[in-house]
């Protein structure tokens, strides 16, 4: 199929002509062939203009949402019936650029070659295709594997506001992903800021993970219906990588919120009648559509992290309700965390995983899950008391049980290969075996007398031993914190 439109080539165009526009909605009379719905229509100088046709009012007229700005139309103006869909370009080629929904590479790169063109709209794969073995998505970062695994094939929700470390959780989960498990990742901007795009292609350049990627950005400033059909384009191009290369496919989206948010802006221009806070009466049809493409089947699977903006922080918000009944698992980033330096700031108790139980991850495993996530609790309980009291008021099993959760929370710190060149610390990729051991070891108090800072940054358990060496008491040494200071007193 050749790219000379967005639509299948018709030997006698079927033409209509504009009647009203208000907005983003356009009317179009047609005297013969009504096009179908989800079919595009070009119209506008050099026919730069698309409207994708959303209803058919009459036998004459269909009502249509523009994916493009609709400064130039008038009453009267031609339109052409393309007879198809949106597509979007799909094949080896569209690795490391970066597209708009309609496939345009917009990376000022070279014009794109050998690539076939499928519609953007699929259907699900069938029950009988799906894979129904749960297997765990290793990321390699210590925290998300030992106490909230990801699933190969399923969604993730990555909740946090601004400057809490997405962008680069994301940009670590991308690189582990290609350096060791030979996949493909694409990442999805719904409604993102032109200046994020920039500095996210920036990023993975200079991180070198580009080669297995691709980008695709309805930006914020660009039509609702643009906004709306991008995530659709990139579950396409995920397919392909799935089901004709027989490749794992990571997709990120940011943020799935502004994907309900576009559905809601043109459901208003069509005229329906809104539901629940304002929302669009099909949004729960409009979000399975989507989320229900990303699945594991026999060829592959396509694991999805998607970051989830939860309005004025209403859990019970309806795009919020219907967005988590869809994820396997919530991670979820605390202000608080990176404040305190501890990346990546993840808080452990209020994050969850449906993979996290012993028929999946192992009883070992999810023994020492629990373990760790009571050691936590316990020492957020205890925290008010030693704000007040100080830690001297505690007896020696809480006092062991603050040590324990202090070295926890270090050792679960991770060094990431993407902020390499910011911290001037060696990224550190850790298998789950590794992570495993290193909490079960500072669980059975193996180390009650090393010093936290040991255990801050690292990779694996046993680097605490070397960092030893180097935190030698010396004149330019940093005093140790004060909880620190106070607990290694009590113990002598």
């Amino acid at each position: 199929m050749t790219r000379e439109h967005v639509g299948v080539k018709q030997v006698t165009p079927n033409q209509g002509t504009i009647v009203s526009i208000r907005g983003s909605v356009v009317d179009v009379r047609f005297a013969q062939n009504l096009p179908t719905i989800q079919s595009l229509l070009r119209t506008g100088e050099d026919a730069k203009i698309i409207i994708e046709v959303q209803a058919q009012r009459d036998a004459q007229h269909v009502r249509g949402i523009a994916l493009t700005p609709t400064q130039g139309l008038a009453r009267g103006m031609l339109v052409e019936d393309t007879g198809g869909p949106l597509l979007a370009p799909v094949g080896k080629a569209i690795l490391s650029r970066m597209f708009d929904v309609f496939g345009n590479v917009i990376d000022r790169g070279p014009a794109l070659a050998e690539v076939a063109w499928r519609p953007v709209h699929h259907t699900p794969p069938p029950l009988t295709q799906r894979s129904t073995k749960s297997e765990i998505f290793e990321t390699g970062i210590k925290l998300i594997d030992v106490l909230m695994p990801l699933e190969r094939g399923g969604k993730a929700g990555l909740l946090g506001g601004a400057g809490v470390g997405k962008t680069v959780l994301l940009t670590e989960i991308i690189h582990n992903m290609i350096g060791h498990h030979e996949g493909v990742s694409i990442f999805c901007g719904i409604g993102e800021r032109c200046r994020e795009g920039e500095e996210l292609y920036s990023d993975m350049k200079a991180a070198g993970v580009l080669p297995n990627m691709v980008m695709l950005f309805g930006q914020m400033n660009e039509p609702p219906g643009s906004r709306f059909r991008i995530g659709h384009a990139a579950l396409t191009m995920a397919e392909y990588f799935r089901d004709d290369e027989h490749r794992d496919v990571l997709l990120l989206i940011d943020n799935i919120f502004r994907f309900i948010q576009a559905g809601m802006e043109v459901s208003g221009l069509m005229g329906q009648m809104p539901s629940r806070l304002g929302y669009q009466p099909t949004m729960a049809t409009e979000l399975s559509a989507l989320e229900e493409r990303i699945a594991n089947t026999e060829n592959g699977a396509i694991t999805s992290i998607q970051a989830v903006y939860v309005p004025a922080d209403d859990f019970t918000d309806p795009a919020a309700v219907h967005t988590f009944s869809h994820l396997s698992a919530s991670i979820v980033l605390s202000r608080k965390r990176a404040s305190e330096g501890l990346y990546p700031a993840i808080d452990p108790l209020q994050s969850n995983s449906k993979m996290a139980n012993p028929g999946v991850v192992g009883e070992r495993h999810y023994a020492l899950a629990q373990q760790i996530r009571r050691t936590l609790a316990q020492y957020a309980q205890l925290k008010d008391i030693i704000a007040m009291l100080g830690l001297e008021q505690l007896s020696v099993e809480d006092r062991r049980v603050v040590g324990r959760a202090r070295r926890l929370e270090r050792f679960l710190t991770q060094p990431f290969f993407t902020t390499e060149q910011f911290t001037g610390l060696k990224g550190k990729l850790v298998s789950l075996a590794d992570a495993l051991d290193g909490c079960e070891r500072i669980l059975n108090d193996e180390f009650k007398d090393t010093p936290e800072r040991a255990l801050y940054m690292i990779g694996t358990i046993n680097e605490a031993k070397q960092n030893l060496a180097e935190l030698k008491p010396t004149p330019t040494t940093t005093p140790p914190l004060k909880e620190e200071a106070l607990t290694h007193a009590h113990d002598a």
